[in-house]
């Protein structure tokens, strides 16, 4: 059982992976906060309409303050994560973001909920956030903005805060509309963003492709795979998990974008793939005691 729940949130977050791609080929004018927004209305829409079919609405005892502070964490992420890159590079907002959030669900795990992460956590988030580093950091001119830095730093705490709620959650609501009303809200937060940036290019077949397939593919089933996982494994070894994510960004931006992996970056990608594998080889009874 716990296999599949690795294999559903590595799913998960390689479809993650896409995002940047994704918006790669959407209009020049498209923003990244309006996409961003435009892909949480799209997947919560898409969200609330599967589980309408599946009948999933109905007697749901609704945690209104978890998903409430759910919601406000997924809100938060967009901005601050776009922020961040735009204030202090790719790079250094990139890792930051992505590799402060495994270390920080973990302390909050072992602070807040009293389970100390494993041996294979700590060796698997050590791999995989040296791999991120050197996956990114060595593509091109570092500039470190303290500004930046601290927004990048709150992006990876509103990802942690998320998933470590959202682990509550779904333990009374369906997993489709706990996913369906966090991004509802999320979007509804952000929806005033839409106001202050031009969304016009929605309107072109490429931008509308573009927010097609973030909002379904890169978020609803996305997140739908992460939360139906997280239900099987800790939060943290989730979150580490996640750091598929910027190597499946990576892998997609050589194969379809024409980027090239340096040496060190090409090292970074093994040490991901070292990372992850030695969650997924985690013994069983370890995982489960944890989980418990």
């Amino acid at each position: 059982m716990n296999k599949l729940s690795f294999l559903l949130v590595l799913l998960g977050a390689i479809l993650w992976g896409t995002t940047g791609t994704a918006q790669h080929f959407a209009p020049d004018e498209a923003h990244p906060v309006a996409v961003g927004t435009m892909r949480l209305a799209v997947g919560g829409t898409v969200l609330f309409m599967i589980g309408l079919m599946t009948k999933k609405v109905a007697s749901i005892e609704w945690p209104v303050k978890a998903i409430l502070l759910a919601a406000c964490a997924m809100a938060a992420y967009q901005p601050l994560f776009f922020s961040a890159v735009a204030t202090t590079g790719v790079a250094i907002g990139t890792v930051v973001a992505i590799g402060s959030a495994p270390l920080m669900t973990g302390l909050i795990e072992w602070i807040v909920y009293r389970r100390r992460p494993i041996r294979q956590w700590w060796i698997a988030t050590s791999l995989s956030i040296l791999g991120c580093i050197l996956l990114f950091v060595t593509q091109g001119t570092i500039e470190l903005d303290p500004m930046g830095f601290i927004l990048a730093l709150g992006a990876g705490l509103a990802f942690s805060t998320y998933t470590l709620v959202n682990k509550d959650i779904v333990k009374k609501v369906a997993p489709e509309m706990a996913v369906a009303v966090v991004f509802t809200i999320a979007a509804i937060i952000l929806s005033p963003l839409l106001f202050v940036f031009d969304v016009s290019w929605v309107t072109e077949l490429n931008g509308l492709l573009v927010v097609l397939q973030l909002g379904i593919v890169a978020t609803a089933i996305a997140y739908l795979l992460f939360v139906k996982g997280l239900m099987g494994i800790p939060a943290s070894t989730a979150v580490t998990l996640s750091l598929a994510e910027p190597l499946t960004a990576a892998l997609l931006g050589v194969a379809l974008v024409g980027e090239v992996l340096t040496l060190w970056a090409s090292l970074g990608v093994f040490l991901i793939f070292a990372g992850l594998a030695v969650l997924i080889y985690t013994p069983k009874k370890a995982v489960l005691k944890r989980s418990a």
